[in-house]
């Protein structure tokens, strides 16, 4: 143990956010936080991760997609653009 500790550069613990993740308040209605609640008990985790990750896979079902008619159209404006100059 040193006899002497820099506390110059030390935060509060409070003060230290938390990386990646943000506390909000939200309402949710009870049967919808009950079954959110039974599923994280059944897969041994927190309700609010269950919430986060059915969050994060809706969120990956709707991203839309790079079809090729859109990918075809990108590259025609991006090449008339280039013809111009």
């Amino acid at each position: 143990m040193k006899t002497e500790y820099d506390f110059s550069q030390a935060k509060r613990g409070a003060v230290i956010p938390q990386t990646g993740k943000t506390r909000i308040m939200i309402y949710i209605d009870e049967d919808v936080l009950e079954a959110f609640r039974e599923r994280g008990d059944s897969a041994g985790k927190g309700y609010q991760t269950i919430m986060n990750e059915a969050l994060r896979e809706y969120l990956n079902k709707v991203k839309p997609s790079l079809d090729e008619e859109t990918l075809r159209r990108v590259i025609q404006e991006e090449l008339l653009v280039l013809s111009k100059h």
